[in-house]
Formats: structure tokens, sequence, C-alpha cells
């Protein structure tokens, strides 16, 4: 099934607004559209790695399966870019929280 550009927009900001709110599940939904290129999105394996790797510390456990799977497919600095983007959120959502 084909989403037009505007549906894609709308699908991928209402996962984001939910991930904002701590939501493990949209964590989940955003790492599967960026490692397949899902909802209109280019694959970015370092964006898929950042979202699995907050939906599997918040205990999701196919989250922790799919970042195992696709960080056979990273670099080392890679995967350290990804954990430093995922930082980078906690600390940024955190903020806007408090």
């Amino acid at each position: 099934m084909a989403f037009s550009a505007d549906t894609a927009n709308f699908l991928i900001e209402s996962r984001l607004r939910d991930a904002a709110g701590g939501d493990m599940d949209a964590y989940f939904d955003l790492g599967i559209a960026y490692s397949s290129g899902s909802d209109g999105l280019e694959v970015d394996l370092i964006e898929a790695h950042k979202w699995f790797n907050l939906a599997a510390v918040n205990g999701h456990e196919r989250a922790q399966q799919c970042r195992a799977e696709i960080s056979d497919e990273m670099t080392a600095r890679e995967i350290a870019e990804a954990q430093k983007e995922a930082r980078a959120w906690l600390s940024e959502t955190v903020r806007r929280a408090a």
C-alpha cells in the first residue's frame, strides 16, 4: 500500500509526537520505518538504531532484536552516532517536559 507524501508525513509526525511523550511503541514504529524505508522515508540505519535503542532500553523485546539485527549492517562509528543521537533525544525531551 502506497501512501501519499502528505499521509506519510502525517504518520511520521504523529509517531514523533507520541515518541516525545515517551511512547515505546512509537519508538519501535519509527525504528521500523527508518530501517525499512516505509512511510515515505529513506532507509537510515543510524536513525533506525536510535529509535530501536530508545524502545529497547524501555523493555521492548522486539526492538532489542531489531537493534541487534541492524547493528550487524552498521560500522562501530555509525552505532556510536546512533547512541549519541538517542542520548540527545532523551536529553531534549526531558528538558521540554521540565
